[in-house]
């Protein structure tokens, strides 16, 4: 049974190659029968030699003409090819028959050389596929089962052995190993993991063995987010591939009328004969059709997307990578952007009555209730504190917190905030505060009230300053989008204009845009576009979004990023690495080159084409081999993004 399946299999993927094999063994053939006078046989082989070798373009051609009502290049092969041999047969000149062969033979090889170059960016894409595997090790019950990775819940415990893939995206809960996620992010060193830290499916385990709880449906693992976008991605068609379908519709319906002109008028107009104006007609019709045209766009970018997906870049689609190469001005968020993201408490200064660690516990019995990084950073350095989290907790987005902790309240936020509480922010903390500030630190203000029920009265216990470490890639990712020309580079972020100047000259960017809710970013991510037209976002969170959506380019951070940016952003760095951004536009920017080269062969070779067929100076067979091979020439060329 199993070699049945195997050359079942093997049909499957070779039916082109064995179609046009099949089609050139018949036409030798059939040309040897002509050749030894046996009509009879010849004329039985070499239909044969046309069905085969035919079939799949007629088929095409057909389906298109009736269901679609447009005429395409695989219709017009098959009528220059049967009015071939229509011809041969009308003036017993057989040979005519064997040029019509030919073309079908050629057009088939042709057919299957382009399928060949695309199935290489197809194994490409493909190979994503198999980064995760079917089945997981769920703990249960102290014991390990094997379930199908559909099955997994969140909260389900996987056990993940050394040398194995993770299943699906979770949180280590014991275990240390290192694990290599190129396959997710681009990243060739493998990363060490241990307790708490997130792993994603499709990475490659190390040496050590981990436990893992599943803390989101394996559907929404990233892995298959990459692999629906990817799949998305190959479905549809940029704008310049739209323009050329479209033409294309039109450019056929030229080509046939100027076919029927030039089968009819020469032999009034310029005195030619009847078969020489047949043969330049039907030579017209192939070597003036557009498949190397129509060849010299969807190649060249999915391989520029196969090419992003293996560095950790996901282009969305190839609109996104004809675009990415035509930016000319770009923003970036701050936080968790240029910056890690991840923040921590970098220095506590507490008022003359109070200690450090008075005003870190205030501070972490409200702030334990938020998912502010800026309050995780707080908890976190708390954390060996004795401290109770706070009741009737209220969060002001954009301002403060504030709780009732032993029966006090307790305040904690900007420097704004704050005062409505307190008769005096104290002079020595303000000017420490703006002393932290102009460093780039953010100041949190924290105070306590005793008597929670009057607004004002709170006491100023100290100040907490949160640093946010600058990513390392940063400003050499800022120097390199200036050496590929990107005219106007800022920063945009809802942080201070203190912290906000800090980063940015860090980093070398000149422009920075600070203290902007969402809608902000939105309004001057449009005014660039009225200055640069293509823009380009990168951000990370839900306050992007809207940026993000509105730039011509949204770029989002794979790892770090909301599940919002992630869906509303055009293309996603997998490995949070802004260095990235610059190999993204590259790709785009070579992509556009290779295609406008594509076109100019394609356009080339129809003229010299044409002008050849008009001197007299070429037959059929020798337009087929021009047409096609540009074809597959400039397939062949796109291909080239594949490195």
């Amino acid at each position: 049974m199993l070699y049945p399946q195997r050359f079942s299999q093997f049909t499957r993927e070779h039916a082109d190659t064995l179609a046009a094999l099949l089609c050139g063994l018949l036409l030798f053939l059939g040309w040897f029968a002509l050749h030894l006078g046996a009509l009879e046989l010849a004329f039985l082989l070499l239909p044969a030699a046309y069905l085969i070798g035919g079939y799949e373009s007629a088929r095409e051609g057909l389906t298109t003409l009736f269901k679609e009502k447009e005429l395409d290049v695989d219709l017009l092969m098959i009528v220059a090819a049967i009015g071939a041999a229509s011809l041969g047969l009308w003036r017993g000149e057989y040979h005519l028959i064997i040029d019509g062969a030919i073309l079908i033979l050629i057009f088939a090889i042709s057919g299957a050389l382009e399928g060949y170059a695309m199935q290489r960016t197809e194994r490409s894409i493909r190979s994503l596929m198999s980064l995760t595997p079917d089945t997981a090790r769920v703990l249960h019950q102290g014991r390990e089962e094997e379930v199908p990775i559909s099955q997994l819940k969140v909260g389900d415990e996987i056990v993940v052995k050394p040398g194995e893939l993770i299943p699906t995206d979770g949180i280590i809960l014991s275990g240390y190993s290192t694990l290599n996620q190129a396959a997710i992010t681009g990243e060739s060193l493998p990363v060490e993991k241990t307790v708490g830290a997130e792993v994603f499916a499709g990475t490659l385990n190390g040496y050590g063995g981990l436990q893992i709880k599943v803390h989101k449906p394996a559907q929404s693992s990233l892995i298959v987010r990459v692999i629906r976008l990817v799949e998305q991605a190959k479905t549809e068609a940029p704008p310049s591939q739209e323009f050329i379908d479209r033409f294309e519709k039109g450019y056929a319906k030229v080509i046939v009328v100027a076919g029927i002109l030039l089968a009819t008028l020469p032999p009034f107009l310029w005195g030619w004969d009847w078969e020489t104006t047949i043969y330049r007609a039907l030579t017209f019709l192939v070597v003036a059709s557009p498949c190397a045209l129509m060849a010299a766009i969807m190649p060249t970018l999915l391989s520029g997307i196969a090419n992003g997906a293996r560095q950790g870049i996901l282009f969305k689609n190839g609109a996104q990578l004809e675009k990415i190469g035509k930016v000319r001005a770009i923003a970036f968020d701050k936080t968790g952007t240029l910056t890690t993201g991840q923040v921590q408490v970098f220095q506590v200064i507490s008022a003359s009555e109070y200690t450090r660690s008075d005003v870190l516990k205030a501070a972490a019995t409200v702030e334990s209730y938020s998912e502010h990084p800026i309050g995780k950073a707080i908890v976190q350095a708390a954390g060996d504190l004795d401290w109770v989290g706070a009741v009737q907790v209220q969060a002001i987005p954009g301002q403060g917190i504030v709780g009732i902790a032993q029966e006090q309240q307790v305040i904690v936020g900007n420097a704004v905030f704050v005062q409505q509480y307190v008769t005096n922010l104290l002079d020595e903390l303000q000017e420490m505060a703006q002393s932290l500030e102009q460093e780039g630190k953010t100041v949190v203000w924290v105070a306590k009230n005793p008597t929670p029920l009057s607004l004002r009265g709170a006491d100023m216990m100290g100040i907490i300053a949160i640093a946010d470490e600058v990513r390392v890639e940063a400003a050499v990712t800022i120097t390199r989008l200036k050496k590929l020309g990107i005219e106007q580079i800022v920063m945009l972020t809802g942080d201070n204009q203190e912290t906000a100047y800090s980063v940015a000259k860090a980093v070398g960017i000149d422009r920075v845009y600070a203290q902007l809710l969402p809608k902000d970013k939105l309004d001057v991510i449009r005014r660039l576009q009225q200055q640069y037209q293509t823009v380009a976002m990168v951000g990370d969170g839900i306050n992007d979004a809207p940026a993000l959506a509105q730039a011509s380019v949204g770029i989002a951070m794979g790892i770090s990023g909301s599940d919002v940016a992630l869906e509303t952003a055009d293309i996603v760095l997998m490995a949070d690495r802004l260095e990235k951004i610059a190999v993204a536009m590259h790709l785009g920017r070579r992509s556009q080159s290779i295609v406008k080269q594509n076109i100019f062969v394609a356009l080339g070779f129809i003229m010299l084409l044409l002008v050849g067929n008009f001197l007299g100076n070429i037959n059929l067979p020798i337009g087929v081999i021009g047409h096609e091979g540009s074809t597959v020439l400039v397939t062949l060329s796109g291909l080239r993004l594949l490195k």
